[in-house]
């Protein structure tokens, strides 16, 4: 987190935090302040986001200075906008502290440059999971450009679809693709495949929810560039074959 960030948070009177945020994040909060647990899995949101817009106001109003922990940035993909809107509604200032995307650090983490000359000229980042389970609705072909580098947040139950439209709006089906979970902590794991292969092999991996998806040409960097994982949490699947070997730094 940022410095600014860990400042705001041992200044807080209470905090309101999400189910991504570490045990290390957590244990800075000083003893003594409020916490207030509103984090959500997938399929099972146990504390619905109008709720949480409520016990904001809620507890703005109660006159505590307030802290709302996200993991990642609060503005992609973390509903920190709606958030504010709602605060703003109410006529409450508030402050927003910009942080590190999930894009940023999985893939640091794993080794692979979002952009890197002579490789990409860009960086998409899309969701892979919409509102309510609802159907994606992507135009896959502007999506699928083989010179660009796609980052694809919470996809890990729609991944083969994801994959399949990839592929059927022109990349190539040899496009190297990465799914990390739990990126940047002491429990990340890292499959690396081609497209084609990414889902078949993230499932007999075993990766779970939180998974970040990585497709593009950049990804093949990862092997030279892993600083972070040791062999044991690192994947590749082989050419030809379903089993694995573990992937050589």
């Amino acid at each position: 987190m940022t410095v600014k960030a860990l400042r705001l948070l041992q200044q807080a009177e209470v905090v309101v935090f999400d189910r991504l945020v570490s045990a290390e994040i957590l244990a800075l909060i000083p003893h003594g302040v409020g916490r207030i647990s509103v984090g959500k899995t997938p399929g099972m949101h146990c504390v619905p986001q109008d709720q949480i817009n409520d016990i904001l106001v809620s507890l703005a109003r109660s006159g505590r200075r307030v802290v709302r922990l996200k993991g990642g940035d609060p503005y992609i993909f973390g509903r920190g906008g709606e958030e504010a809107l709602v605060l703003r509604k109410h006529g409450i200032p508030f402050e927003v502290v910009p942080g590190v995307t999930a894009a940023a650090g999985c893939s640091s983490y794993a080794g692979i440059p979002l952009t890197h000359r002579g490789l990409n000229h860009g960086v998409r980042f899309m969701t892979g999971h919409l509102q309510q389970d609802e159907a994606l609705q992507v135009d896959w072909d502007k999506i699928a450009d083989p010179e660009c580098t796609l980052v694809i947040y919470m996809g890990l139950g729609n991944l083969q679809q994801i994959c399949d439209e990839l592929i059927r709006a022109g990349l190539p089906d040899t496009t190297p693709a990465a799914a990390i979970h739990a990126g940047s902590t002491s429990q990340q794991r890292k499959v690396i495949a081609t497209l084609a292969d990414l889902a078949p092999a993230v499932a007999r991996a075993g990766l779970k929810s939180p998974v970040t998806t990585i497709v593009g040409s950049v990804v093949a960097l990862s092997d030279q560039l892993d600083w972070f994982q040791d062999e044991s949490r690192q994947y590749h699947e082989v050419d030809g074959d379903d089993t694995f070997r573990l992937a050589r730094a």
